[in-house]
């Protein structure tokens, strides 16, 4: 069955897929719901969005996805609160920052309509499949990459626009410990770091392999040059606490500008926490852990919102982070997760209810 819902067209799944899923012991990101939306971008304008039932898409050989890597994403959660009325958190800031990945890889700018209206429609039409236990969320997975054919390097005339969902539970459980990177860079000045583009995050898996094999969760990303400065963790911002202070990197060329971070950034700051947005060196990390002014580390990301780090090893030595009581982490990932699922006040306007 089709229908058309503010020149969206609507083709609906024969069947639903929701009774198969335990909802008591989702994975992440490995469920997908009923529907997903795709939207075309075809001599030189953008077609208006489609949704329809979850499934394979084809491709040529020739497409540039392939060769030339041109793909960009974004990661967002919907959540239900008491009274079953949907939320977003910032969608309108993931919408920007997709749009400035787009155009750091010669991709075209999507409407904001397409994507705020399409989003709406397809949470609308897959609202059931939001999970309702604490913790759990529905992912939304909007993507773009190049669909257009041809061996020459060179930008796509050609791309798709697609958004899935996929219920899921917590991202990261348990302790996490990191490894300090001396040897490899995820990005460089001047480079695509910035951008949530596909081939940051390829170019670190290998990196992360090699830290695993030594017995870690993930790594630590340092500068590109010097390798002294604190970047990020993993695919997540990174946040040191030194004494009361919490301390994260500047965005620029390398960093993302994560929405999780700059939420953090605002709320600790009401709260009275001193932050402080600088550069922060490997040498000092290290001369708190031993000194016993590093009270935390942690990661600040969509899928895990906050990950604390348990450990982390640099140059052949582990130091263990203290175990307290009461942390910034648990403090503030409590309050974001509260706002997101209408659990308390949303002072800063972040919530975006999904009508």
């Amino acid at each position: 069955m089709s229908t058309i819902i503010n020149d969206i067209e609507i083709i609906k799944a024969e069947s639903s897929k929701i009774n198969a899923v335990d909802f008591d012991n989702l994975t992440f990101g490995s469920v997908f719901s009923d529907h997903m939306l795709v939207c075309d971008y075809k001599e030189g304008k953008w077609r208006a969005p489609k949704i329809m039932p979850y499934q394979p898409i084809t491709l040529d050989p020739s497409a540039k996805i392939f060769h030339y890597g041109q793909s960009v994403f974004e990661g967002m959660k919907a959540y239900k609160d008491a009274e079953n009325n949907v939320w977003l958190f910032r969608p309108l800031d993931n919408f920007k920052r997709l749009n400035i990945s787009s155009k750091r890889l010669a991709i075209p700018e999507l409407p904001e309509a397409y994507f705020m209206e399409g989003l709406k429609a397809l949470l609308d039409l897959d609202k059931d499949w939001i999970p309702t236990n604490d913790g759990s969320s529905l992912y939304i997975r909007p993507f773009i990459f190049a669909s257009g054919q041809g061996f020459h390097a060179s930008p796509a005339d050609e791309y798709k626009f697609i958004i899935c969902t996929a219920p899921s539970g917590s991202y990261f459980a348990g302790d996490v410990k990191v490894l300090i990177e001396e040897t490899y860079s995820r990005s460089a000045n001047g480079g695509v770091g910035f951008a949530k583009a596909g081939g940051n995050y390829a170019g670190q898996f290998y990196p992360t392999q090699l830290a695993k094999a030594k017995g870690y969760h993930q790594v630590i990303w340092t500068d590109d040059n010097t390798h002294e400065y604190i970047e990020e963790a993993g695919a997540m911002n990174i946040f040191v606490r030194i004494n009361d202070t919490l301390i994260t990197a500047p965005t620029s060329d390398r960093i993302l500008d994560g929405i999780t971070r700059k939420s953090i950034i605002e709320l600790a700051k009401s709260e009275g926490i001193d932050v402080q947005v600088k550069k922060l060196t490997v040498t000092e990390v290290v001369d708190a852990a031993k000194n016993g002014t590093l009270k935390e580390m942690f990661g600040a990301g969509t899928a895990a919102v906050v990950s604390p780090i348990s450990a982390f090893g640099y140059k052949g030595e582990d130091y263990e982070l203290p175990k307290l009581d009461s942390t910034y982490a648990s403090f503030l990932k409590k309050r974001i997760t509260d706002i997101q699922t209408n659990k308390t006040e949303d002072p800063f306007g972040w919530r975006f209810k999904v009508d």
